[in-house]
C-alpha cells in the first residue's frame, strides 16, 4: 500500500507521476476559483473546485497532468472545474501545434455531471471532448481510472475518445451507475445492491477483455507510470470511437428479449474481434416509427412525409445540400430502451457512420454539407445489456463523429423542439457549434431525471426544486438554459408541436443564418463563451478560469 496509486489524493497522484522536481501547479488553492454555484446551495466549495492542473516531465518528456479530485462532490465536473480542463487541453493543443510536443493525462475518478451546476457539467464535458479530438491529430491522450470513484457519466463518454485507457483492478467504467438504472428501469434491470454483479459488468477486466479499457495494471505508482510512458512512447490510439462497423454487426447477433451475461458477451466479443466488419448503410426492418416532436420536425424542415428508415429510430436525409438527423422513438423497437427515443447503442454507432460518412464524402470539397441536427431526445437508454456492452462508446462515437466534422468544417447546428436530457444531449446535439432552441416550456433540458439526481445528491425533489430558484444550470426549462449563455437563438414565437408552414419557413430562415455565422470562423466551440449572455454572466466564471490558465501556462 505504501506506492499504492489508488490510495492517493488527486495532488498526490499528479505529483507522484511526473520527475521529481518538475512539477508546477497551475491554478491551484492559492488562486481560490472556486464555484461560484455551490454556496447558494448551502455546499461548501472547494479552492481548487476538484480538479488539479500540473505541468511537469515524466522520463523526461513534457506532460501535462489533469488530475480530477474524486472525494469532491464525486469527482463531479462543473463550470469551473470543467473550464480549467477545457482551458489546459487547449494550451496543449496550441503548443503541439507550434512544434513542442506535450503529452496531456487525464486522471478520471468522476461521477461525470456534477449534478449540482448539471447544465454547465454537460457544456464543459462537450467542451472537453472537443479539445481531445483536436488533440489527437497531434499526440495520444491518454487516461487513468486508479479507481475510487472510477469514470461515470459524461466523463465516461470521454474516455471512449481519448486515445488509450489505463486502469487498475479496482475500478470501473459505465456511463450510468447501478443506482441510475435501478431509478430509471426498475431493480430486475439492475439491482444496485448486487456488488458481484456490478464489479463482473463494470469491473475493469471486464472492461479490457471487451475493448472498453486498453489495459488493467496493479495498483503502484511505478506501474502506472511506466504504462503512461509506453503509450506515449508508442503513439497508442485504440480508436474506440472509429468502430461503427463492428458494434453494428455485434449488436445485429444480440436478441435483446433473451438474458446476456458478462461471459457470454465477452465470448462473442472475442468471436467477431478478429473478422472484418462492413454493415450496409440500411437493414431489414422498415417502420413508419412513433410521432414525437423530432420525428414531426425533421419531417417538415426535410419536405419527406411519414419518413421511414430501415433503421427506425435514426433519420437521415439531404435536402438544399444540408444533411438533416434525428433520432426518434420506435415503440416496437427490438431494443426495449430506446423506444420513446431514447439514445442507444444501435443510434450512437447509426449517427457515427453516416456522419463519418458524409465527411469522408466532402473531404476534397471546398465548402462542407451543413449537418442539421434536430434534437429530441429525453435521455440515454438505460439498461443492463447497454452498460455491458458499453452505451457510453456508444455515445462517444457519435459526439465524436460531430465534432470531427465540424473541425474539418462543416457547420454543425443543433435545433431543439424537444427534449435535450443527458448522454442523450451529449451525443445528439452538444457538438455543435450553434445551438437554436424553441422558447417552449414543454422543453427539457437537463443532465438526469429529477428523481434520478435527488437520490444521487440525497436531496428530495422538493429541495431540488428549490435549487433550482436560485442556481439556473439546475433547472429543466428552456429559458433558464437560455442564461447559460450557450445558445445562437432561442425563439419566442413557435411552439414545439406547432410546424405549421409559417414556422417551419421563420426556423429555416434561422438555421440558413447559424449556418451563414460559422462561415470564416473558427470551428470550435468558442462561439458558447463569447455571447453577450455568455460573457456578461452566463460563462463569466468559465471566461475567467481560462484567463487564469493561459496567465500561468507559461509562466
Amino acid at each position: 500500500m505504501k506506492n499504492s496509486f489508488v490510495e492517493l489524493k488527486g495532488r498526490q497522484r499528479a505529483f507522484a507521476l511526473v520527475d521529481e522536481g518538475t512539477g508546477r501547479e497551475l491554478v491551484g488553492p492559492e488562486d481560490d476559483l472556486i464555484s461560484p454555484h455551490l454556496e447558494p446551495q448551502n455546499i461548501v466549495p472547494e479552492s481548487d473546485d476538484g480538479i488539479i492542473l500540473l505541468k511537469g516531465k515524466l522520463d523526461g518528456k513534457n506532460v501535462v497532468i489533469i488530475s480530477i479530485e474524486g472525494t469532491f462532490q464525486g469527482g463531479g465536473i462543473g463550470e469551473v472545474s470543467g473550464a480549467k480542463i477545457v482551458a489546459a487541453l487547449e494550451k496543449t493543443l496550441e503548443d503541439n501545434q507550434n512544434g513542442f510536443p506535450e503529452y496531456p493525462i487525464i486522471i478520471l475518478d468522476t461521477g461525470g455531471v456534477r449534478l449540482q451546476e448539471a447544465n454547465y457539467g454537460l457544456l464543459a464535458i462537450s467542451e472537453i471532448q472537443n479539445a481531445i479530438i483536436a488533440l489527437k491529430k497531434y499526440v495520444p491522450v491518454i487516461g487513468v481510472v486508479p479507481g475510487r470513484v472510477g469514470s461515470f457519466g459524461g466523463m465516461s463518454i470521454t474516455s471512449a475518445i481519448l486515445s488509450y485507457l489505463i486502469t487498475t483492478p479496482k475500478a470501473r467504467i459505465a456511463l450510468n451507475g447501478p443506482e441510475v438504472i435501478e431509478q430509471e428501469a426498475g431493480v430486475r434491470e439492475f439491482d444496485s445492491s448486487d456488488k458481484d454483479l456490478i464489479w463482473d459488468t463494470l469491473g475493469t477486466r471486464q472492461r479490457v477483455a471487451t475493448g472498453i479499457a486498453d489495459e488493467v495494471d496493479e495498483d503502484s505508482v511505478d506501474a502506472i507510470k511506466n504504462a503512461i510512458s509506453s503509450a506515449i512512447d508508442q503513439n497508442k490510439d485504440a480508436d474506440r470511437t472509429g468502430k461503427a462497423d463492428f458494434y453494428l454487426s455485434l449488436l445485429d447477433q444480440i436478441d435483446f428479449d433473451k438474458p446476456l451475461d458478462t461471459n457470454q458477451y465477452r465470448e462473442l466479443y472475442a468471436q467477431n474481434k478478429t473478422e472484418n466488419h462492413e454493415v450496409p448503410d440500411a437493414v431489414a426492418g422498415t417502420t413508419a416509427g412513433t410521432k414525437s416532436r423530432g420525428r414531426l420536425w425533421f419531417e417538415k424542415l426535410t419536405g419527406i412525409k411519414n419518413a421511414v428508415s430501415k433503421y427506425p429510430t435514426v433519420l437521415h436525409a439531404q435536402k438544399n445540400d444540408k444533411v438533416y438527423l434525428a433520432i426518434v422513438p420506435d415503440e416496437n423497437n427490438r431494443f426495449p430502451r430506446v423506444r420513446n427515443g431514447e439514445v442507444g447503442l444501435q443510434e450512437g454507432f447509426l449517427v457515427a457512420k453516416i456522419v463519418n460518412k458524409v465527411v469522408e464524402e466532402d473531404q476534397d470539397k471546398k465548402e462542407k454539407r451543413p449537418l442539421v441536427l434536430i434534437v429530441d431526445v429525453p435521455s440515454q437508454a438505460y439498461g443492463y445489456k447497454e452498460e455491458l456492452i458499453g452505451i457510453h462508446l456508444s455515445l462517444a462515437s457519435a459526439a465524436a463523429a460531430y465534432a470531427k466534422a465540424r473541425q474539418a468544417g462543416h457547420p454543425v447546428i443543433a435545433f431543439i423542439p424537444g427534449d435535450a436530457v443527458s448522454g442523450g444531449f451529449l451525443a445528439h446535439g452538444l457538438q455543435s457549434n450553434r445551438i437554436i432552441a424553441l422558447a417552449d416550456d414543454s422543453i427539457t433540458i437537463q443532465a438526469m431525471s429529477k428523481a434520478s439526481a435527488a437520490r444521487i445528491t440525497q436531496r428530495t425533489i422538493e429541495e431540488l426544486e428549490e435549487a433550482t430558484k436560485h442556481v439556473p444550470a439546475m433547472a429543466y426549462d428552456i429559458k433558464n438554459y437560455e442564461k447559460l449563455g450557450a445558445l445562437y437563438q432561442l425563439v419566442d414565437d413557435v411552439s414545439s408541436w406547432d410546424a405549421n408552414e409559417h414556422a417551419v419557413a421563420e426556423i429555416q430562415q434561422i438555421i440558413d443564418k447559424a449556418i451563414e455565422s460559422t462561415k470564416n470562423k473558427p470551428t470550435d466551440l468558442h462561439f458558447r463563451y463569447e455571447t453577450p449572455i455568455a460573457l456578461k454572466s452566463g460563462r463569466k466564471a468559465t471566461n475567467q478560469m481560462r484567463k487564469a490558465v493561459f496567465d500561468q501556462w507559461k509562466n
